[in-house]
């Protein structure tokens, strides 16, 4: 019987059971292949982390939803940075992801890592069909173009008019999962430094996700690109509220006109649980 150790860490706030859930195996090299799909279904959190040593980074990071692997996602990131940056003591901690390698700046009042801010690989983007996805959503209109953001994570973004038309939603998840497995639909409205979000990925295990670090980055471009904010100018995200795991992330995208220069995302995490599978 082998012994499988994990931590469990709530990202994207600083207060314990809120944020988004995230399981953290900090040494998966005797893991076979097999099992790290069951496992993160077994966990059954928006993200599970299996971590490995790395020649390009500090570590290598796979990042599995109930249903897949994903090249990047944001909270599995800046989570993993908290688990593994703590007891290394270091400033900035590199992980590798299939989406390249990520450096995490971490911020601390002491010993204790507080905050974290990760540079995300910029965003491709293109065009995106929106009737299907705007009946899936049960709305009307988009405030601004619908578009695709790819960082690694594919994303869809529909502006609505106010943050209790957000609130309001009600999607029609089979009609999103038949998108497929690893894309992402964002609804969101707001105004200045402020602004709220919900994103749902019922096609990839994922009917509501709590904190979308991957999301966040390209929003911050989206609303750039479309003057709502200046390029650089950073962004507080409110997501979560719904479900019951409120969650607070930062955002900034610099750049100007079509051209992304640099997209950073920040946020907390706290450790609240840690335990093994015995298999």
């Amino acid at each position: 019987m082998a012994v499988f150790r994990y931590v469990v860490v709530d990202v994207f706030t600083d207060v314990a059971l809120t944020g988004n859930q995230l399981a953290v195996f900090t040494d998966a090299r005797e893991l076979p292949e097999e099992l790290l799909q069951q496992l993160a279904l077994e966990i059954g959190f928006s993200e599970t982390v299996f971590v490995y040593p790395s020649e390009a980074a500090h570590a290598r990071i796979r990042i599995f939803t109930p249903r897949a692997e994903l090249p990047f996602a944001g909270h599995p990131t800046l989570g993993s940075a908290f688990v593994l940056g703590q007891p290394l003591q270091l400033d900035t901690i590199a992980l590798e992801t299939q989406a390249g390698v990520v450096p995490v700046r971490l911020e601390r009042e002491g010993a204790k890592v507080v905050f974290g801010r990760m540079e995300q690989p910029r965003p491709r983007i293109e065009p995106f069909e929106d009737g299907p996805v705007l009946a899936a959503l049960g709305v009307e209109r988009s405030e601004l173009p619908v578009e695709l953001y790819d960082n690694g994570m594919r994303h869809v973004y529909v502006a609505l008019a106010g943050e209790d038309d957000v609130a309001r939603l009600a999607p029609d998840a089979a009609a999103l999962a038949r998108f497929g497995p690893t894309i992402g639909f964002n609804c969101f409205a707001g105004s200045g430094s402020r602004w709220k979000t919900r994103m749902f990925a019922p096609g990839g295990g994922v009917p509501e996700d709590p904190a979308t670090g991957s999301a966040a980055g390209p929003l911050a471009v989206h609303l750039a690109r479309h003057g709502r904010i200046a390029w650089g100018d950073e962004i507080v995200i409110s997501q979560g509220v719904e479900i019951g795991r409120p969650s607070t992330l930062y955002a900034q995208a610099d750049g100007s006109g079509e051209t992304v220069e640099r997209v950073e995302v920040g946020g907390s995490a706290v450790v609240v649980a840690r335990g093994e599978f015995r298999l």
